[in-house]
């Protein structure tokens, strides 16, 4: 799967992260419901999690991509637009 990080790059991620990744996204979901500004610490956990067991495309190689996460400085206002029903990744 192709994984791009908004503001940095893509990444292909091994399916085998999936489950693990929507388990956050949920929980993301969950706090941006809520109104709950903690969200960003999963939101970091989710990025670091693609940036460290993801490997990262060269630029040159442009590529649709399956998943966009939005940057780790995203507001709560902009997280709602974004983080809600099933979040990021499909259940």
């Amino acid at each position: 799967m192709i994984v791009r990080i908004m503001t940095d790059h893509q990444y292909e991620v091994d399916d085998s992260l999936l489950e693990e990744l929507n388990e956050i996204d949920n929980r993301i979901v969950s706090l941006v419901e809520k109104d709950d500004e903690s969200f960003i610490d999963d939101l970091k956990k989710l990025i670091k999690i693609v940036k460290e067991r993801g490997k990262i495309l060269d630029d040159s190689l442009l590529k649709n991509s399956d998943i966009i996460i939005p940057p780790e400085d995203i507001r709560l206002d902009e997280a709602k637009k974004i983080f809600m029903g099933e979040g990021i990744f499909p259940d």
